[in-house]
């Protein structure tokens, strides 16, 4: 298979599965973007689909006639889905309404859709949108979680506007992502949290920069997204937990179920930490800057005469994580800190793990172009006493998924 970065999914036979639900209508842009990627697509409707968008529209765009029911006689003669299911090398299901999740977790095959899920050995993977509180439904939430443990890809939802005027999680996410997210998945980085691998624990995730005010106009900051951090709370959510996410200046979606405290400071991120503890797990995502202006200058700060240097008073912020990992009365069970390296990776973060005790470190080296800092793709190593363990390049909500299960073990090895 050639693939390259501008057509990651060459080659690839992908069947997207369209649901009917408003949504519907990005299927078309999805099959563009698809086809764009590289890959070769066919389309399969369900009926509700085809109430929004007609089976012409998506033959215009893949070059295929779009697939619509199991009664066409002229395509079965030769049992023509189970050739659609064997032809296909991943099946992609956006979007995937509440109810089509539902089906689909309980092995239903009434119709087309179900029928080719169910006969394929391909991948799947499945976009939600729904109105938020069918995605926040007991019934979802179990369905979507019965079909992550059978490996399922669950891209989704965003949080957002939603059709009926409302907002919040169940908002299918745009193609472009959902691509991105598809190009990553082969090889898997890690086995996702299994459902309830944290349920009834409370985890509190720090993530994104911290920005340290200079005077109205600058401040001293770092390259931070929060993209890691963020994908860690919705994995941990997802596995259970009862998620507090504190987070620096980043312009990112709460992820469903999680908490969110916003900040700006190393000051106000260590207020914000001290007031979400006590908990279980402590995962210190966040790049809180090392130094911060001894004093704010209420004015913004001029050049002033010929000089070409400029000398800032700086003073060290809170080590919110060493503090974290050395009290006593948090409740603690496993601290998690993240270490971002440039060279001497694996000899840094033992320095670090040893010297902050914490019980687990994850590190990553930065300056590596598609990786780290500002990128949705990582690769990292998780340390801890005795042990370590490699997660190669992935996205990285799929490296967040892998963590979690990580953390999970070690929780269940020390509670042993």
């Amino acid at each position: 298979m050639s693939v390259t970065a501008n057509r990651p999914l060459a080659g690839q036979r992908i069947l997207l599965c369209v649901g009917g639900g408003i949504a519907a209508y990005k299927a078309l842009e999805l099959v563009r973007r698809l086809r764009d990627a590289g890959a070769d697509v066919q389309v399969a409707m369900t009926a509700g689909a085809q109430q929004f968008v007609t089976p012409l529209s998506f033959q215009a765009l893949s070059g295929y006639p779009a697939r619509t029911t199991l009664w066409d006689s002229a395509a079965e003669q030769a049992m023509g889905h189970l050739e659609l299911a064997h032809w296909a090398d991943r099946v992609v299901v956006a979007p995937a309404t509440a109810d089509l999740l539902a089906r689909l977790a309980h092995g239903m095959a009434d119709d087309l859709v179900t029928t080719l899920c169910l006969a394929t050995e391909a991948p799947l993977a499945v976009a939600p949108a729904m109105n938020h509180r069918m995605w926040k439904h007991p019934a979802t939430v179990a369905n979507v979680g019965l079909l992550r443990s059978r490996g399922v890809q669950v891209i989704g939802p965003d949080d957002g506007p939603l059709a009926e005027g409302e907002s919040g999680p169940g908002r299918l996410r745009e193609p472009d992502a959902i691509v991105a997210e598809l190009a990553g998945v082969a090889p898997p980085a890690a086995t996702p949290a299994a459902p309830g691998a944290l349920q009834g624990l409370r985890v509190v995730v720090t993530a994104g920069p911290t920005y340290e005010d200079l005077d109205p106009v600058r401040y001293l900051g770092n390259r931070s997204s929060g993209k890691m951090g963020f994908a860690v709370a919705a994995s941990a959510a997802r596995a259970g937990a009862e998620v507090v996410l504190v987070a620096g200046p980043v312009q990112l979606d709460t992820p469903p179920g999680v908490q969110r405290v916003d900040v700006r400071s190393a000051a106000q991120m260590r207020d914000a930490v001290d007031a979400a503890l006590p908990a279980d797990v402590y995962i210190g995502a966040a790049a809180v800057a090392d130094y911060t202006p001894r004093a704010f200058s209420p004015k913004k700060i001029k050049k002033t005469g010929t000089g070409e240097t400029l000398a800032l008073d700086l003073v060290r912020t809170p080590d919110i994580l060493a503090e974290v990992a050395s009290r006593e009365d948090a409740g603690l069970k496993l601290v998690v800190g993240f270490a971002a390296e440039t060279h001497n990776v694996a000899d840094y973060a033992r320095q670090k793990l040893e010297a902050k005790r914490l019980d687990l470190i994850v590190a990553n080296r930065v300056g590596v172009p598609g990786t780290g800092f500002e990128s949705d793709d990582n690769a990292m190593t998780a340390y801890w006493p005795g042990g370590e363990r490699d997660f190669p390049p992935a996205p990285k909500l799929r490296l967040a998924d892998g963590l979690v299960e990580l953390v999970a073990e070690r929780l269940r090895a020390d509670a042993r």
